[in-house]
């Protein structure tokens, strides 16, 4: 019988880690094996909690409820979650990678639970709705956001060249924060721009090129 829980949590493991390698080809906060972990322990756990007390299930004075293990799995991969969200810059990072987290656990609690075709059918559909998400169809994509640190020459005109820069290239500014350095005549500009469809980051790399002011461009 144990053989075929250590089957079951292999499953887990492996519908964790497909999760976990879309999530790494991403870049993102959690890949391969915190997936696979995570779903390896939510099956492992969920599996103790159907079957580890049958030897003490139904005897004389002993009451159990064998579903508070499952339940305290879901807790604590809540907290899990929380870790990998983060604010950068005024904007919220990290909330897709935490769900997956948190579905990845549910999928290992399933397999744990005997429910191969729920599981495995789950991590399919997280798998191929990531992949629809991130594709070139225009009524899907989201506003591509990007964080641009500038150091510039503090001089009369400096930031009004940054803004036409960005005016020209239809780029919003969604946010800005700007001071200046105490040790040198420079200014620090952190902004948060909204790019036109198809505009890669990297076109603005040429900004340090072709302003006077520019010192320094950063992409966070």
């Amino acid at each position: 019988m144990e053989y075929g829980f250590l089957l079951r949590i292999v499953l887990a493991g492996v519908c964790g880690a497909f999760i976990g390698y879309e999530r790494k080809s991403r870049m993102k906060e959690a890949g391969i094996r915190t997936h696979l972990v995570v779903a390896v322990g939510a099956a492992l756990m969920m599996l103790i909690s159907k079957y580890g007390f049958e030897d003490v299930t139904g005897k004389s004075g002993i009451a159990l409820d064998p579903s508070r293990i499952a339940a305290q799995v879901v807790s604590g991969v809540g907290f899990l979650g929380a870790g990998m969200i983060f604010m950068q810059r005024q904007t919220v990072k990290g909330l897709t990678t935490a769900a997956g987290i948190w579905s990845t656990a549910g999928i290992g609690m399933a397999i744990g639970a005997d429910l191969y075709i729920v599981g495995v059918g789950t991590t399919i559909l997280i798998l191929i709705a990531q992949k629809l998400l991130h594709s070139k169809i225009n009524w899907l994509e989201t506003p591509k956001t990007e964080q641009l640190t500038i150091r510039l020459i503090n001089e009369l005109g400096a930031i009004d060249f940054i803004q036409d820069f960005l005016k020209e290239r239809d780029i919003t500014v969604l946010h800005f924060h700007t001071k200046k350095l105490k040790e040198s005549s420079e200014l620090v500009l952190d902004i948060t721009i909204k790019l036109p469809k198809n505009y890669e980051v990297e076109k603005l790399l040429p900004l340090i090129q072709i302003s006077p002011f520019v010192t320094v461009v950063e992409v966070q």
